[in-house]
């Protein structure tokens, strides 16, 4: 056989691999191209809204302008600029920020502390401690609401920036325990040894090799944890009350549309207005999102 009908036979054979490895993987794609536009299709519909007139949003679905698409005439920023300019919103922004980022760096550093405890150090009662952290993954928050609200009162925290921290970090600290123990207990056990030998105590270790290797799984937990506290508005309405100097976006939100609903008109908008910090931080942490969700949770 010659050179060129050998050339010939082996593209022929990689084209008939290709296409029985697509062919194979086809329905995969179908099915997973389907599930992304039903996902994405509130999201589509919500940004629609969010563009369109009072009185258009009263007559029709959001699906009509599907039928003229570039017919900007049905579009109009209104609702987006009543959101942004309302009184209070750039402070209610500022707030946002005060509680999210030190309601996400303090149980961050607790937990990575607590994870490391549990998956390196001996102590009594080890196993026991961290089964008993687990299985406070299972009790609502909402049980707890009135029980700290009542300390909170007695205390002098209600209302303040320091409780709704403190709330955020009780409610947050048992998942991020959870996650990067796991994580951090499958790092390789000749790598802690190797440390001790060298010296190294408890401290040094933690520093200059844990914190670097759990990277992943922080920044993962970050991600959940910021995100939970930036959309909150439960425990910031329980918490903080009726404070307008601290109040967050979510209670500014509330309060523009009203008890009744009279202003409904501007969720829309404000739903896609306090979506832009949180999909800045997921797309910023998004390729150390995946790799530590998936040690944490499988791996221990």
């Amino acid at each position: 056989m010659s050179k060129k009908h050998y050339r010939r036979n082996v593209t022929a054979k990689r084209l008939s691999q290709q296409l029985q490895k697509f062919l194979t993987s086809l329905p995969v794609h179908i099915v997973l191209i389907v599930i992304s536009l039903i996902w994405t299709l509130p999201t589509v519909g919500l940004l629609i809204s969010s563009l369109r007139h009072r009185d258009d949003l009263l007559k029709t679905g959001w699906w009509k302008v599907l039928q003229h698409p570039f017919d900007f005439t049905q579009y109009q920023l209104g609702n987006y600029i009543e959101v942004i300019s309302a009184e209070g919103m750039g402070q209610a922004f500022l707030n946002s920020f005060a509680i999210a980022i030190p309601a996400t760096v303090i149980p961050i550093a607790i937990a990575t502390f607590a994870a490391y405890a549990f998956a390196w150090m001996k102590f009594p009662g080890r196993q026991l401690l961290f089964i008993t952290v687990v299985g406070l993954l299972v009790v609502p928050l909402q049980m707890t609401l009135i029980p700290v609200l009542r300390a909170y009162n007695q205390f002098g925290l209600s209302g303040t920036l320091v409780g709704i921290w403190l709330a955020h970090t009780g409610y947050g600290l048992p998942l991020g325990i959870y996650l990067l123990r796991n994580y951090i207990g499958s790092l390789p056990k000749d790598l802690m040894e190797a440390a001790a030998v060298d010296g190294a105590s408890h401290l040094t270790t933690f520093t200059r090799l844990i914190v670097p290797l759990s990277l992943p799984a922080i920044a993962s937990f970050a991600v959940f944890q910021f995100l939970w506290v930036w959309n909150d508005l439960l425990v910031a309405l329980v918490y903080l009350g009726g404070t307008p100097e601290v109040a967050p976006l979510t209670m500014r939100l509330t309060s523009m549309v009203g008890s009744r609903g009279e202003a409904w008109q501007i969720l829309t908008s404000g739903a896609f207005v306090t979506m832009i910090v949180p999909l800045i931080v997921f797309f910023a942490l998004q390729r150390y999102f995946v790799r530590g969700i998936l040690a944490g949770s499988v791996k221990g």
